[in-house]
């Protein structure tokens, strides 16, 4: 029972959080043998491998507060100069594990090494690290273990190996990360034009009902009142009264159908709150705040669309590129048309690119006569002002 609940547990897990666990787990297996060996507990341990020295201690404690550090969300956070820095003194501590044990055991932990680098660094450069890391401990396997020079560079090139399964193993699994977070942002894209496609769909519908009940029904009607009065003119008596009736009854009902053709014509609009919410559905690392008005309303549907793709382009490029944890949208009515302000607490930038993202979005608001101001510089975030004029203002005290 308890097997099956531990196997249960183990394939909820994504293969990130598992590759973590294994490397704990062969941290702490690789300190077994050390303690083993400080205690004297291995027989000829002396004459073999020494006890671990304080130094070597530490060492292996900092590789496994290293690797803790490193791994915490592995895949769903921004990389940052102080990982790279975590980076370089997890593979030292392996190093030094071996130096002052003059043992082969930091070799087993450089292949835990291995597992991180696809997920920190270029693949050309992670490939050079992990193997200039295996050579690093060919003096041991020289001076240490007394093994001649070739057997060492074997040795060392066999863990390499080794080290080499891992980093592939870790770098498919960086690969399908990356393509489940793209189907995420492909279908969160999708669930907001869908909803924006809902929204028009409903809006034609509406359009077209009200026509309809306009060009037909109000004209019928108004022939029916004006037919009904000239009849009034002509009748005496008992017959009069009921088509006066008749006429004021015309009257009411025609009255009924404009206004009810002015309600529809009035809600007549694409509800952008209920079209924008999808885009920041399970953004990994990210916690977006999204405020506007309410209700948030646009009668066009082709600015509710440049909107909905600006929106969109930011949050990518916030995951992208900013290193961020954080990301303020504030949607707000301004002069004749829609500003929305975006802040991200990012590394930010002293001179901007304007990339392909933020060209498009020009591009897209300046057809409707609107525009883009940056406002940014390193270590403040990364802010953006986006400015839509409306072709039908709101209706006044909406927002």
């Amino acid at each position: 029972m308890g097997v099956a609940y531990t196997a249960g547990m183990v394939s909820r897990m994504n293969h990130t959080r598992l590759l973590r666990y294994a490397g704990l787990f062969t941290w702490g297996m690789v300190g077994f043998p050390l303690l083993l060996l400080s205690l004297q507990a291995v027989e000829g341990g002396d004459g073999v491998v020494g006890p671990l020295s304080w130094q070597g201690w530490i060492a292996w404690g900092v590789f496994g507060a290293c690797y803790a550090w490193l791994t915490r969300n592995l895949g769903a956070r921004q990389i940052t100069p102080l990982d790279y820095l975590a980076l370089l003194v997890l593979t030292a501590s392996a190093i030094a594990i071996s130096y002052f044990n003059e043992s082969g055991l930091g070799s087993i932990l450089l292949t835990v090494v291995a597992y991180l680098l696809p997920w920190m660094l270029p693949l050309a450069v992670g490939i050079g690290w992990m193997v200039l890391g295996q050579l690093a401990i060919i003096p041991v396997f020289v001076g240490g273990l007394d093994f001649p020079l070739p057997e060492a560079v074997m040795l060392s090139l066999l863990y390499a190996g080794f080290s080499g399964f891992i980093f592939v193993t870790s770098l498919v699994a960086r690969q399908q990360a990356q393509a489940r977070e793209e189907q995420r942002r492909l279908n969160s894209e999708l669930r907001a034009t869908r909803a924006l496609l809902a929204e028009s769909v409903r809006v034609n519908e509406r359009t077209r009902i009200s026509r309809e009940l306009h060009d037909l029904l109000g004209h019928h009607l108004t022939a029916l009142s004006l037919n009904l009065e000239v009849a009034n003119h002509l009748v005496e008596g008992k017959a009069q009264e009921h088509v006066s009736q008749a006429h004021t009854l015309a009257k009411l009902l025609l009255s009924d159908v404009r206004e009810a053709v002015s309600r529809i014509r009035d809600s007549d609009a694409i509800d952008m709150n209920a079209t924008l919410q999808p885009l920041t559905d399970n953004v990994p690392g990210l916690a977006v705040d999204m405020r506007m008005p309410s209700p948030f309303m646009l009668d066009d549907a082709e600015r509710a669309h440049v909107l909905l793709r600006c929106t969109q382009e930011i949050i990518t490029n916030v995951v992208r590129h900013a290193q961020a944890s954080t990301l303020d949208l504030h949607y707000r009515w301004h002069d004749q048309g829609i500003e929305l302000s975006a802040r991200d607490n990012g590394r930010g930038a002293d001179d901007p690119t304007a990339g392909n993202g933020l060209r498009g979005m020009r591009e897209r608001l300046a057809a409707y006569g609107g525009d883009v101001e940056i406002d940014t510089r390193p270590g403040a975030g990364f802010g953006l002002r986006l400015y839509l004029p409306l072709a039908v203002l709101p209706v006044a005290g909406a927002a």
